[in-house]
């Protein structure tokens, strides 16, 4: 496969990497964690304003990792779409002036076939079709993976993200940001049993409810209900977090066999930075291995945003012949579905 270098500036982490034949040759990532922590959330323009500060030294450390020159290199890749405007736009204008400046193909990626491709970075042998379960801050989904750049999303949260619900929860209950790290160590000392709390169930319009679709608002205003109406002195944090935590890897895993087993799918591969939760990961492997499923984790590095993913997805539309045009832009939003809007054929 190709060597591809790759840019990943969608939301607070600015990374680079290169990667050959679904091997990491580097991968350099700097968090902004530190700098949004204040304000409970990422603040677009603060991140824009990081990745611009932060690119060049990161670009540099990750060819210096990989020990390799712009010769060795076939082709430059940045994420374009989804994500925060500002911060995409700096990683794509540095990746579209490398791309001419070296003579190199440009690559334009979308961010969640990067994290479907965070699998293929840990399991190289791994081929479609299977399903992938995609959880993060922004996304919960379960896409049916068919080729590379083609996909098709089976079910989805119909409201807020599981990331996003244990970011909202951890605020909640004031134990900062980001909330998946913390509330997955707090659940560890808690008791999941403690507190009754919702499945967040679809209803449709014939009756019954949707077997893929998920819902999390209805539970973080559980969460809220239970912070309002019991005494803090019977409100213990652990088991309150052990009992969210619980509710949302019970809820995933349902869906995520269901929706394997019914379209025929024997494997199911797991990204985006929920899939660190240590919840998820013991509930869907338990449940994975009952119905002689095969599921895969990668590993924590791969999990959160990192430009490695990036690479690995780019690096097979390269070798398929697929590559951007200069004119490319940046989007907010943008349906997997439309992958290969992003590509011409090389001539």
């Amino acid at each position: 496969m190709a060597t591809v270098l790759a840019i990943e500036t969608s939301c607070d982490e600015t990374s680079v990497a290169i990667v050959r034949d679904r091997e990491v040759l580097s991968n350099i990532v700097s968090s902004q964690i530190k700098l949004h922590q204040q304000y409970g959330g990422v603040v677009p323009e603060l991140a824009s304003r990081q990745h611009l500060e932060t690119v060049n030294w990161v670009l540099d450390a990750a060819l210096q990792q990989a020990k390799l020159d712009w010769h060795a290199i076939d082709g430059v890749a940045a994420t374009c779409a989804p994500g925060l405007v500002g911060a995409l736009l700096v990683g794509v204008t540095a990746g579209k002036t490398l791309a001419m400046l070296h003579q190199k193909p440009f690559l334009g990626v979308h961010h969640l076939e990067g994290h479907i491709y965070a699998s293929y970075l840990s399991e190289p042998d791994l081929q479609p079709p299977f399903l992938c379960l995609l959880v993060s801050g922004g996304h919960t989904s379960l896409i049916h993976v068919k080729d590379c750049g083609h996909y098709e999303t089976l079910g989805q949260t119909r409201d807020d993200a599981a990331g996003e619900a244990f970011d909202k929860v951890a605020r909640l209950l004031d134990l900062g940001y980001p909330g998946g790290p913390v509330i997955d160590r707090l659940a560890k000392a808690g008791n999941p049993a403690a507190f009754a709390l919702p499945e967040g169930k679809i209803s449709l319009p014939e009756g019954g409810y949707h077997p893929y679709d998920s819902s999390f608002s209805g539970l973080k205003t559980a969460v809220l209900r239970l912070t309002q109406t019991v005494s803090p002195t019977a409100l213990s944090v652990p088991d309150l977090a052990a009992s969210f935590q619980a509710a949302v890897a019970k809820a995933l895993t349902k869906r995520t066999i269901a929706c394997a087993l019914d379209n025929g799918l024997k494997t199911i591969a797991v990204g985006g930075g929920v899939a660190a939760n240590s919840g998820l990961r013991h509930h869907l492997q338990s449940a994975a291995e009952e119905h002689g499923l095969r599921v895969l984790f990668p590993p924590l590095k791969f999990c959160t945003d990192n430009a490695a993913m990036i690479a690995c997805a780019a690096a097979e539309h390269l070798d398929r012949g697929h590559v951007s045009p200069l004119t490319l832009g940046v989007q907010s939003r943008l349906s997997l579905g439309a992958v290969m809007d992003l590509y011409n054929e090389a001539s």
